[in-house]
C-alpha cells in the first residue's frame, strides 16, 4: 500500500496545508531566510498558488500565528468562560497546565522568532501583541473581575496589571531559549509564582 502524501490536495485544505508548511520552514529558516519558493516547495504546490492565498512572507508569518498561537489561546480563553472551577483551582489547574506546555510547544518557535527577528520587522510584532497579547491580557482581567464578582478576589485586585500573568511564562521560555545548558526548575518557579499571584489577589 503506497504512502499517504502529507498534503492531500483538497482545495479547501490548501491555505492551511500552506501555513503548515510556512511554519515547519520558518522554524528552520529563520523568517529572513525564507522564501515564497522554499515554502512552495515543501507544500508541494507552486509559487503561484501560494501567492493567491498569502500575497506576501508576511502574511504568511501572521497565518502561522493564527493557527499555532492565536488557536490555543481561544481554546484558553474558552476555557476561561465555560470553567465551574473556582478561580485558584482554575489558576493552579488548566492555566499552570496551558504554561507548562508552551515552553516545548510551537509557541514558543514563533516567540524565538520573534525574539530573534522582531525588531527588525515591526509590523509582526505588532501583529503578535494585538492577536494574541492584547486578547490574551483582555481574557485575564475578565477573569480576575469574575474573581472579584465571586468574592474569590480583592477588589483592589481590578487594578492589577495583567503583564504579571504573562511575565513569568516569557522568562521561562526565553530562559530555556537562551541558556540551554543552564537548567531552570521551571516547574518550581512557577508553583512560587503563582503562589505569590494568589496571595495578592486573595480576598
Amino acid at each position: 500500500m503506497s504512502e499517504q502524501p502529507k498534503y492531500q490536495r483538497r482545495k479547501e485544505d490548501r491555505p492551511q496545508e500552506i501555513a503548515e508548511a510556512a511554519f515547519e520552514t520558518f522554524a528552520e529558516k529563520g523568517y529572513a531566510g525564507t522564501r515564497i519558493d522554499d515554502v512552495a516547495k515543501r507544500a508541494g504546490v507552486s509559487k503561484g498558488l501560494t501567492y493567491l492565498y498569502y500575497k506576501t512572507k508576511e502574511d504568511l508569518f501572521k497565518a502561522v500565528v493564527r493557527n499555532v498561537v492565536v488557536r490555543r489561546v481561544d481554546t484558553l480563553i474558552g476555557d476561561v468562560e465555560s470553567s465551574e472551577l473556582s478561580s485558584e483551582e482554575f489558576i493552579r489547574g488548566p492555566f499552570v497546565a496551558f504554561r507548562k506546555k508552551v515552553p516545548g510547544s510551537p509557541i514558543a518557535i514563533v516567540i524565538r522568532l520573534l525574539i530573534a527577528e522582531g525588531p527588525r520587522h515591526p509590523d509582526l510584532l505588532d501583529y503578535y501583541y494585538e492577536n494574541v497579547v492584547a486578547r490574551g491580557m483582555g481574557a485575564i482581567r475578565e477573569f480576575i473581575r469574575r474573581g472579584v464578582e465571586r468574592g474569590e478576589f480583592r477588589r483592589e485586585a481590578l487594578d492589577l496589571q495583567p503583564h504579571l500573568f504573562f511575565a513569568p511564562m516569557m522568562l521561562s521560555m526565553i530562559w530555556r531559549l537562551i541558556f540551554t545548558e543552564k537548567p531552570l526548575d521551571t516547574d518550581q518557579l512557577m508553583e512560587t509564582q503563582v503562589d505569590m499571584l494568589l496571595t495578592h489577589l486573595k480576598a
